[in-house]
């Protein structure tokens, strides 16, 4: 038995289950960390690409991956910097640093016409928007369905955040603030409040507060020419096919990703600097070279924000039976209780677009992360790595 209480026979399994993906052609590669009581270990399989640049390349610590939706976690640790520090405060009105967004309206029926409102009951708030209950958020809905639906998806085009937030401010919530848990605006509303907060632009205030501290050489909002031949080629899959295509590779828009986006989802990172940033949470803000943040920031922003009632009202894409088990902090999701052999309850992390997952586990002072490049949110190689890292657990 290793000093982190982990067995290294049983351990191998965690490689197994990468093979395993990369074999069934899920993907053309994966890594993954398991770490407890500071112990690391790291496990990879396969390349960088299925075919092209990277397909001799192997996966690795410091492969470059897309992590997405990763980056709200980043952004919302940032933004309690700004807390910690008189910047911002939770419960303020966003009015002085976002005037778009004063004096909202709301929707009267969330599925009506975009002209029917009422006005919004308070104004949004710091808090609203690091647990998604701004009031509006991505709708799933085929088009021509739900006027707001589409409404938002039209702001897909939008050129840059500041054009974005200007946008949303014109259109209705759907629901009163704090209301509803709805994901993925707030993020980019959240991103716009802290560069307007800081007068710095966000990868800039992303560098000096978070990313620079912890020394994550290789995470950015971009991939630069003497870092890409480490990115790893996307894969989505083909509707037709159900076989997996290459979306975007070391010369696709990855290098520059999409500006108004960024606060969302737009960061790449590797193992080695994400499980430094894992390791700062789990140490309660506490890293080598000092803090990040104070315990009690890290405990608000891993506690569960949303009440029974905002749970069974809230829809996304998730499996029947989910939020029974799930909660959301501050730019994360919680495990709020045990049903897999995996994170324990009181465990957080959150998913990736293209299949990184990531979760703490304080109960087990342990660290899992797993980093492909294939989207799909139904990857059994989920439940299979948490599985293989919790069963080598031997003490």
């Amino acid at each position: 038995m290793a000093r982190g209480g982990l067995s290294l026979k049983r351990l191998t399994r965690v490689r197994d289950v990468l093979e395993q993906h990369v074999d069934a052609g899920d993907g053309p590669g994966a890594v993954a960390v398991v770490a407890r009581r500071g112990e690391v270990h790291i496990k990879t399989a396969g390349n960088l690409a299925f075919e092209g640049a990277g397909s001799t390349a192997p996966m690795a610590a410091d492969t470059i991956c897309r992590i997405s939706s990763w980056t709200k976690t980043i952004v919302a640790a940032c933004a309690m910097t700004l807390v910690e520090d008189h910047t911002l405060r939770l419960n303020d009105p966003v009015d002085a640093l976002l005037p778009e967004l004063a004096n909202m309206t709301v929707l009267a029926d969330p599925n009506g016409p975009l002209d029917h409102t009422v006005p919004a009951k308070r104004p949004i708030t710091l808090r609203d928007l690091l647990t998604c209950r701004m009031g509006t958020g991505a709708i799933l809905a085929e088009a021509g369905t739900i006027p707001i639906a589409d409404a938002l998806n039209a702001l897909e085009s939008s050129e840059d955040p500041d054009q974005f937030v200007s946008r949303l401010g014109r259109l209705p919530l759907v629901y009163q603030p704090g209301e509803r848990w709805m994901y993925y605006v707030p993020n980019i509303v959240l991103g716009v409040l802290i560069t307007r907060a800081t007068r710095m632009s966000l990868g800039d205030v992303l560098g000096e507060r978070i990313i620079g501290p912890l020394a994550m050489k290789d995470t950015a909002l971009g991939v630069g020419d003497d870092r890409v031949g480490r990115l790893a080629a996307a894969y989505v899959p083909d509707v037709a096919t159900g076989r997996f295509i290459v979306e975007q590779t070391h010369d696709g828009p990855w290098r520059r990703p999409s500006a108004f986006k960024a606060p969302s989802s737009g960061l790449v990172s590797t193992a080695n600097d994400f499980l430094a940033f894992a390791s700062a949470l789990l140490a309660a803000g506490a890293h080598p070279g000092g803090r990040i943040l104070s315990r009690p920031a890290v405990t608000l922003m891993t506690s569960d924000h949303l009440t029974p009632r905002q749970k069974a009202y809230s829809k996304f894409v998730w499996p029947p039976g989910f939020y029974e088990e799930f909660g959301w902090g501050f730019g994360l999701g919680l495990n709020t209780r045990h049903t897999e052999l995996g994170p324990s309850a009181g465990s957080y992390g959150w998913y990736g677009k293209y299949g990184t997952t990531w979760f703490n586990d304080p109960a087990e002072d342990m660290i899992t992360i797993l980093m492909v490049q294939s989207e799909s949110w139904q990857l059994p190689v989920y439940l299979n790595f948490w599985t293989a890292a919790y069963q080598a657990i031997d003490d």
